[in-house]
């Protein structure tokens, strides 16, 4: 288990702060929804870490068999429907080094399905994922 608190400041910001570590990350709400877009919005968070589990699943496999994804990085965008407002669409473009073989490469696509996020994810969010060779 792993306990949050989450704290109003006012003009449709929130603070939340992970209780084991104590680091804090300010939101804000979206700019198509009368935010000023000065951070992540809720929706925002929620589709980015979806990324961030891909990444994190791959790297724990990649560690312990001996892979680098020294300088593995994602881009991700976020899509949403008006009714119900809600995240519609998250395209994640995975970019990871060219010198992985293969078997590698097949393997960690397969690996980043396996993250907790994905599987949380309503069957209703379409999801594109993207591998790129090119790190």
């Amino acid at each position: 288990m792993t306990s949050f608190t989450g704290k109003y400041l006012g003009n449709k910001k929130v603070e939340l702060t992970h209780l084991d570590s104590g680091v804090t990350i300010k939101l804000d709400a979206p700019k198509d929804n009368q935010g000023d877009g000065s951070s992540f919005s809720p929706t925002d968070l929620f589709a980015s870490s979806l990324g961030a589990c891909q990444l994190t699943v791959m790297s724990i496999y990649a560690e312990r068999t001996g892979i680098s994804l020294e300088g593995a990085w994602f881009k991700l965008e976020k899509f949403m429907s008006a009714a119900p407002r809600m995240v519609s669409k998250i395209v994640v473009e995975m970019h990871l080094p060219k010198a992985l073989n293969e078997t590698e490469r097949l393997k960690l696509e397969q690996i980043s399905k396996t993250c907790p996020v994905h599987h949380s994810l309503n069957a209703s969010v379409q999801v594109d994922a993207r591998f790129i060779y090119d790190v």
